[in-house]
């Protein structure tokens, strides 16, 4: 009895197999043909992710009510805004390579200056969240670049001209409320 039950798990074994197989080559057949192939990030494909809105520059509807930061994840711009919901500066930012998960912040400590993780001299330094021990927060460096950020290394620091560092030290005190959108 033993060599039949054997015959009969080898057979539906078998069978199974052949429906894998019969399965797996149905999804391939109807995959796309570059499913799977690395994409280069090219100027135009970076540029495609964003969302085209018809004044890149408005504040986005979602992004609360009073005196606050936002922050746009899928724009790479950032809002100063008032009381009354009126901006009162906007400018583009490089983000680190790790991002803050979209959601409501408050500034939790600020450095007037200090040496960032890429090695430059950063100044005012508004820091906000953190992610996996990578602190979260915007700065400037003093030579005044935004270069992008080293893809091999964790950082978050969100940078930005010097002038506009200003305008961030000025307006993020502790306790600022910052609000991250994607």
């Amino acid at each position: 009895m033993a060599r039949s039950s054997t015959g009969f798990v080898t057979a539906l074994t078998a069978g199974a197999l052949a429906v894998v197989g019969f399965l797996a080559y149905q999804a391939s057949a109807s995959a796309p043909a570059d499913l799977g192939a690395h994409k280069s990030a090219t100027p135009a494909a970076t540029a495609s992710k964003k969302p085209k809105h018809k004044d890149p520059e408005a504040l986005p509807a979602a992004s609360g009510k009073g005196e606050r930061v936002v922050y746009a994840l899928s724009t790479d711009r950032v809002w100063l805004v008032d009381g009354r919901n009126r901006t009162l500066s906007t400018y583009e930012v490089m983000p680190g390579t790790v991002d803050p998960a979209p959601g409501k912040y408050s500034v939790d400590s600020r450095t007037g200056s200090v040496v960032g993780t890429d090695g430059k001299p950063i100044e005012h330094v508004v820091r906000f969240a953190s992610v996996n021990g990578v602190a979260i927060g915007f700065s400037a460096a003093v030579d005044g670049s935004t270069p992008e950020p080293d893809p091999t290394k964790q950082t978050g620091g969100i940078r930005t001209s010097r002038a506009q560092g200003d305008k961030m030290w000025e307006f993020a005190g502790i306790g600022r409320q910052v609000v991250v959108v994607p």
